[in-house]
């Protein structure tokens, strides 16, 4: 008997990932961890492309089978470290292109429950592979080796990634980067990170895709620019009060240290040296309404740069028009303009009203609406019960017209017999009153004849008509099914009982 071929170390590391027992998958993580660092240390060299996909199968199933949102959170976390096992910079891309193409390819068969550990999952990689680049010194070359290899498998319109992954991945990058790189990163390299999605966005024929970059990076900068300018200019007050503080020390001759130990504290309350000593004095958690840390922009730069892809003449017109709204709102802010200021809170009530007094002429009938628009016009504030006075005078008024010398009962409609007909004949009316009555009451006969209603809006007698035509469609369907049994029953040959026969000697 021949001897079993051994399989190489990557499939039997993806056949332990993907096993059912828990206890297995996690040693089979660790084990990965080790093997990863031997191999990068190696002579030999670092892994291949198909490699490391037989790698990421595992840990796709091993994520996969992973249950209860701790455990998931963890594994993921740990799953996403990995990257940083690896010793050079061609091998982290290499594994985070082969992470790419693996969520591609295997994305449409994941079920509606298993979405957010893999939504998870993506953001986490996202932010460690920035943590890489931090950990380089946000070195050029680094940061568009990573934006080439995240544009060339996400974002290029040759790429086999699905609208989920684009989507969500359009939705987290500038949240992660902003995590990661709030802290460091200049209003130019942030400019640099931006820069693909001003591409795509010019070039995509996608709308979806166009719609999520401007939502996802340019909009979210708009809104995040006054949390920005507010950063900055705490930033700017801290530095000239340690500068003042340091004036303070050197006048004095007393060092920080000194009067903490001696336990003496500061006089001024604005000084941060009597906050440095007081260990009770720490800064305050993050509220409800805190956005956490905010990237800073040059917004005029961001401008240029997006009218220099969007005036392209190959650019579409739908993204040119898309981008030149965008292009205004910087604009704006580089003149310190922000979107709050074009509309305060006083308009904004104003807009709210008009808007109310609009819907509520909508709902009004056309003769009073045209006489009252100028009145509502000047009018801030809408009044509810005058609705209900001009359906009163319209009533009125109706009945004034409608009365002759003494008010008789309603008159037959002719051609429907029983249906009560306007006292103003139809001839008479201008077009535009009956289409309005046509509108107000909606209900036809089946010849096509308008039902108009009577003066006192009793609607009533429609209702009963309606009763009649189906009941009486109720008992002609009925004698109709009768007939059609008499017709299908077989004739009896038997006598009756009770009754003689022909033969008057023969009795039953």
């Amino acid at each position: 008997m021949a001897p079993r071929a051994q399989l190489p170390p990557e499939i039997q590391l993806a056949q332990r990932l993907a096993g059912n027992e828990q206890v297995a998958r996690d040693r089979a993580v660790r084990k990965l961890r080790k093997y990863i660092v031997a191999r990068s240390q190696g002579a030999a060299g670092g892994f291949t492309h198909d490699e490391l996909l037989k790698v990421w199968k595992g840990l796709f199933y091993c994520m996969w089978m992973q249950d209860k949102p701790l455990l998931q959170e963890e594994l993921g976390r740990t799953i996403s470290q990995l990257i940083h096992a690896f010793q050079t910079t061609e091998a982290q891309h290499l594994f985070l292109q082969t992470f790419w193409q693996t969520m591609n390819r295997e994305w449409t068969g994941i079920d509606r429950l298993r979405l957010d550990k893999f939504y998870m999952l993506m953001r986490m990689v996202l932010n460690e592979s920035l943590k890489a680049l931090k950990t380089q010194g946000w070195e050029e070359r680094q940061i568009e080796q990573l934006l080439e290899l995240l544009t060339t498998e996400i974002l290029h319109p040759d790429s086999q990634a699905p609208s989920g992954v684009k989507s969500h991945f359009l939705e987290i990058f500038l949240e992660e980067l902003s995590k990661v790189g709030a802290a460091e990163l200049t209003a130019d390299q942030n400019l640099r990170f931006i820069d693909p999605f001003c591409t795509i966005a010019a070039r995509t024929k996608d709308s979806l895709v166009l719609h999520n970059i401007t939502r996802g990076i340019f909009e979210a900068i708009v809104e995040q620019a006054p949390f920005a300018i507010e950063d900055l200019l705490n930033e700017v007050d801290s530095q000239e009060e340690e500068e003042d503080d340091d004036d303070e020390d050197n006048e004095d001759g007393m060092s920080e240290d000194d009067e903490c130990k001696q336990g003496v504290p500061s006089g001024k309350p604005g000084s941060l040296r009597g906050a440095a000593c007081d260990p009770s004095n720490e800064p305050a958690e993050d509220g409800e309404d805190s956005v956490g840390p905010v990237l800073q922009f040059d917004y005029e730069a961001v401008a240029s740069r997006l009218f220099a892809v969007a005036s392209q003449q190959s650019t579409p017109s739908q993204n040119r028009k898309r981008l030149y709204k965008v292009i205004r709102k910087l604009q704006d802010l580089a003149e310190g303009l922000f979107p709050e200021d074009d509309v305060p809170e006083k308009a904004y009530r104003n807009l709210q009203e008009e808007g109310r007094d609009r819907r509520t002429k909508k709902r009004l009938p056309t003769s009073t609406s045209h006489k009252s628009g100028k009145g509502r016009k000047e009018d801030s504030c809408p009044d509810l019960s005058s609705g209900s006075e001009r359906m009163t005078k319209r009533r009125r008024r109706r009945r004034r017209r409608g009365s002759g010398a003494e008010p008789t009962g309603p008159q037959e409609q002719p051609g429907v017999p029983g249906v009560p007909r306007s006292p103003v004949h139809r001839g008479q009316r201008s077009v535009h009153r009956w289409r309005r009555d046509r509108h107000d009451v909606g209900i036809h006969t089946r010849t096509g004849t308008l039902l108009r209603h009577r003066k006192d809006r009793d609607f009533s007698y429609l209702f009963e008509r309606k009763r009649e035509r189906e009941s009486a469609h109720k008992h002609l369907s009925r004698e109709r099914s009768r007939g059609r049994e008499r017709r299908r029953r077989p004739l009896s040959r038997e006598p009756n009982a009770g009754t003689q026969s022909q033969d008057p000697g023969i009795t039953t």
